[in-house]
């Protein structure tokens, strides 16, 4: 005599709970897993990607004073402030999600809380070159729900070796 549980046939009416990476039962028999007949076959596919919030909210505008900076000639193991003014040029709240630089050397700070439309704001920039040497060029890369989502402000600096 035969073990195993018997097979049951499933109808489009039922379902199985299942994560965002398996297929669900059709009421097709077929579908079932041969291994586990109560668990949906798994499929190659990825699971979707979660959208970005900025992509998703209601768009708005800003509007730097300047979106670059040179600190000109600076030693090494030095630490150098710069802060972007900006403003909100939109009709809708602008939401910055993330402020990150293209280094470590290279740390923004941003403002949490939603700017009304008209407000202005600041994104601090600290610039810490430690050994680096020469021209050196950074970037701090701003996620915000504007058109594009993503808004760019570049420093630079001539590291001098510390004497």
């Amino acid at each position: 005599m035969d073990d195993r549980p018997a097979r049951r046939d499933y109808n489009a009416s039922e379902s199985i709970a299942t994560s965002p990476s398996v297929t669900t039962n059709t009421g097709n028999v077929n579908d079932l897993n041969p291994i586990n007949p109560m668990s949906p076959t798994p499929t190659n596919e990825p699971a979707p990607a979660a959208p970005i919030l900025s992509e998703t909210r209601a768009k708005t505008s800003v509007q730097f004073a300047e979106n670059s900076h040179n600190f000109g000639k600076i030693k090494q193991d030095s630490k150098h402030t710069k802060i972007f003014k900006f403003t909100n040029t939109g009709k809708e709240p602008l939401i910055i999600e993330n402020a990150t630089g293209s280094c470590g050397c290279t740390v923004p700070q941003f403002p949490k809380e939603p700017i009304k439309p008209g407000a202005t704001g600041e994104i601090v920039v600290e610039y810490s070159p430690g050994k680096q040497q020469g021209a050196q060029t950074k970037t701090v890369t701003i996620t915000a729900n504007t058109d594009p989502i993503i808004t760019t402000l570049n420093i630079s600096a001539d590291v001098e070796v510390a004497q």
